[in-house]
């Protein structure tokens, strides 16, 4: 009965108070993928630490490393594993000594490839505790295997290796999980199929590293210091960071699918996101409480944009692809190595905040950390060499989670002397002196207040612990998984074919990668010598001879980002020389994605702009409430109103939602906006009307054939989209065409047949009504970027 003599013998050492305590229950450890390099590096010694901490708890273990190799072969390449593994410095040698021939004497291997494996897997496990008298309190299945191999394991799993009824099951997985939303979606549909959320364990192993996983007890235990500082009041900005020396090489098949976003940001670095932003339950402990407020965290995160983020890749990574993967010499990869994401929250903690978050392989050093830096509003009087160095209000004040490596090589919080000195653990951690030469972000070691653990634990040791344990809090639920990826997937789209900067690696990238926050965007610091990724494709240069005029009438046209620029401004031209003739500009904006990225701009470019004598009015909108996020005033608002000081009453969303009801006819909604259109509008002429155009040839939310809006005396009219939602309203043609200037903004490859088209045909705005446009003592101004005007 090898079980028995093993608890005998670790009685004997003295590592189990007595026998009746092992009464609680025997726990079988499943590892699956036990030969691979994650069991090697990390899981093994994980798996010894959770035994050696755990031997005396009252429990019994047997650990079974499975993975697809045949028993010999499998056997011998696992137990060369586990005869190297380390004692802790902290045990004792011969305690550690015996608990190791124990653990191996306690390990087994299995091949685990056919259901009947799993089958006999469970017949073995249940047959040593009948042999033993053992009762079973659970299982732990940990998946060091490809994701893909997921769906397979956990159907077999869940038909022939279940632990009995009253013993728990706790199924841990690994990343990727997913490569965004809807594979991740898909992913989770799968697993659910076969496991309960509360059997499911994602491990990110960065919730396991000391310093993340101390955030959120540290800002427990200090709430009487934080609260008044812990906000938008106080705080100027976060950062959170892992910089690493290595590059892909080895790792590329991996990389090319994945790159740094995904590999780091989405998952570790949102992680310590979420731990510091999230609101603190009243209980810290209490996994439930924690994840709803991680998941309230992520709710109040503002959409990323193709501007929230700068994005690089070493210059070997492409010959590093070419040659791993077996690519063409012409094969250009646009994976990023490195990214820089400036991230804010729109919470009333957080708002104005800015959160970055930054990652890169081939950097100048091996780092991670978490700082955030308070605002300081001192002036010293007495000199520098005169103050009180580390209390000097004047000093930097910041808070810093070291995660590890960097100048410190250990983990640790740091905490500015001219803040607090913080409550820590006694137990867990220590005050640490270090050398008095060395600076932290500027400043010596002297001036702040450290802390490192007591006992340094690797990120899987911990983390295993916590399975054990069943922590809950400690790994990705599918909420919060899912939560993560429908935050990230709108920018990984957005940037998927954006160009990258390249840059040397190490030490060599000097200043080539640093970037600045300029009106919520981020953008490189230093300009870069322009290379095209493509020397046949035509640079702006090459397209000065196209003609200026499109359908008789100006045209400009540019890169949709230099396009956009130019619009803007005339924009605030135009405003600005109507104010100054007439006191007030009315503008006419429409609904679409088009206009998104012209709001963004007006909001962030332009702090001339007379907003204050400007009456903002809708081109159409949408039948739904106007706070659906398919409404063109909610898209309007979100993206400049709620940025720019425009005054209440000279905001003029569409009446689509009267009586508690949408765009019903007897209820006058058109007749309404018609008449606030002839009360404020003079011979109910817009100074500025913008419009965009379909792939239809439709404009505002007049469609081909309508019946509606095309002619006639209406001003304002409802009509029908043929996509969904199909009720619109509308300013009419005819009320269009009284404007004194109208823009029409085309953007994007999507738009370049319809362009086409319109520069042969003309006016039938039956079939395209945007060839219906023409102000009739106006200007007509089209502005079309080049994808759409060249393909």
């Amino acid at each position: 009965k090898m079980l028995r003599r093993v608890l005998c013998t670790v009685l004997f050492m003295g590592a189990l108070p007595s026998l009746a305590e092992v009464s609680q229950g025997h726990i079988s450890v499943v590892l699956l993928g036990a030969t691979g390099d994650l069991a090697k590096k990390y899981l093994w010694q994980g798996l010894f630490q959770l035994y050696m901490d755990q031997v005396s708890s009252g429990h019994s273990f047997t650990f079974h490393g499975a993975a697809l190799t045949a028993l010999e072969p499998g056997q011998r390449l696992m137990f060369d594993v586990l005869k190297n593994l380390a004692c802790p410095p902290d045990e004792s040698p011969n305690r550690c000594a015996v608990l190791k021939d124990q653990f191996l004497k306690l390990s087994q291997y299995h091949q685990l490839k056919t259901a009947e494996n799993y089958t006999v897997l469970n017949r073995e496990i249940e047959t040593l505790l009948r042999q033993e008298g053992l009762k079973e309190a659970g299982r732990i299945f940990y998946f060091s295997v490809p994701p893909f191999a997921y769906t397979e394991i956990a159907r077999h799993i869940n038909s022939s290796c279940r632990p009995p009824p009253g013993a728990w099951l706790r199924v841990v997985l690994e990343k990727p999980f997913g490569h965004d939303l809807e594979s991740a979606q898909q992913l989770a549909a799968e697993l659910t199929s076969f496991f309960r959320e509360e059997e499911m364990y994602r491990v990110d192993h960065y919730l396991g590293k000391q310093a993340v996983a101390h955030i959120l007890p540290f800002r427990d235990q200090n709430r009487q210091f934080l609260d008044p500082i812990w906000n938008r009041h106080h705080v100027e900005r976060v950062e959170i960071v892992l910089k690493e020396t290595v590059d892909a090489k080895g790792r590329t098949s991996f990389y090319e699918q994945y790159g740094v976003i995904r590999d780091v940001l989405q998952n570790h670095l949102t992680e310590a996101l979420m731990f510091l932003t999230m609101e603190l339950p009243a209980n810290v402990s209490k996994a439930e409480e924690v994840l709803q407020c991680k998941l309230q965290a992520f709710q109040s995160l503002r959409g990323l944009e193709k501007n929230s983020a700068v994005l690089g890749q070493y210059q070997a990574y492409a010959s590093q692809v070419q040659e791993e993967l077996q690519k063409a010499q012409d094969y250009i990869s646009t994976t990023p190595t490195f990214a820089g994401v400036l991230i804010h929250s729109d919470s009333l903690r957080w708002e104005g905040v800015p959160f970055l978050l930054t990652s890169g392989k081939a950097l100048d050093e091996r780092v991670g950390y978490v700082r955030v830096l308070f605002k300081n509003r001192a002036y010293c009087t007495q000199s520098e060499t005169l103050r009180d160095g580390g209390h000097s209000q004047c000093k930097a004040k910041q808070i810093i989670f070291y995660i590890g490596h960097g100048a410190l090589n250990t983990p640790a919080v740091l905490v500015s002397r001219n803040l607090f000195r913080p409550v820590m653990p006694e137990g867990s951690w220590r005050e640490a002196a270090g050398p008095s030469d060395l600076h932290i972000f500027g400043q010596p070691l002297s001036d702040y207040y450290v802390y490192s653990p007591v006992k340094e634990r690797d990120a899987y040791s911990v983390l295993i612990s916590n399975i054990y344990h069943g922590r809950k809090d400690f790994f990705i639920t599918t909420e919060n998984l899912l939560a993560s990826w429908g935050f990230w997937t709108p920018l990984l789209k957005s940037i998927s074919h954006q160009p990258l900067r390249l840059y040397p690696g190490g030490t060599e990238n000097q200043h080539l990668l640093d970037f600045e926050m300029v009106s919520g965007e981020v953008a490189f610091t230093l300009a870069e010598p322009v290379e095209l990724l493509n020397p046949s494709r035509l640079m702006p240069s090459d397209y000065r001879s196209i003609q200026s005029k499109f359908r008789q009438n100006p045209l400009v046209s540019a890169w949709s980002e230099d396009l956009i620029s130019q619009l803007a401004s005339d924009i605030e031209e135009t405003a600005s020389r109507t104010v100054a003739r007439s006191g007030q500009f009315h503008l006419a904006l429409s609904g679409g994605s088009s206009p998104v990225v012209l709001f963004q701009r007006l909001a962030r470019h332009h702090y001339a702009f007379p907003w204050k004598h400007t009456h903002i009015w809708l081109v159409d909108e949408r039948c739904v409430p106007l706070t659906d996020t398919e409404s063109n005033f909610f898209s309007l608002h979100s993206h400049l109103l709620q940025s720019v000081r425009v005054p209440y009453f000279n905001v003029h969303p569409m009446p689509v939602h009267l009586n508690q009801r949408l765009c019903v006819e007897e209820d006058g909604g058109t007749e309404l906006y018609a008449k606030e259109i002839m009360a404020l509008v003079a011979n109910a002429s817009f100074d500025l009307v913008l419009l965009g155009v379909g792939v239809d040839g439709h404009t505002a939310s007049l469609f081909p054939r309508s019946e509606n809006g095309l002619e006639g005396a209406q001003a304002v009219v409802l009509t029908e989209s043929p996509v969904k939602p199909h009720q619109r309203m509308s300013l009419s043609l005819p009320l269009i065409n009284k404007a004194r200037q109208v823009f029409v903004l085309v953007l994007g490859k999507g738009k370049h047949d319809i362009t086409t088209l319109l520069s042969r045909v003309g006016r039938e705005p039956r079939k395209w009504p945007i060839s219906g446009v023409s102000p009739s003592s106006g200007q007509l101004v089209w502005y079309v970027d080049y994808e759409a005007l060249l393909g």
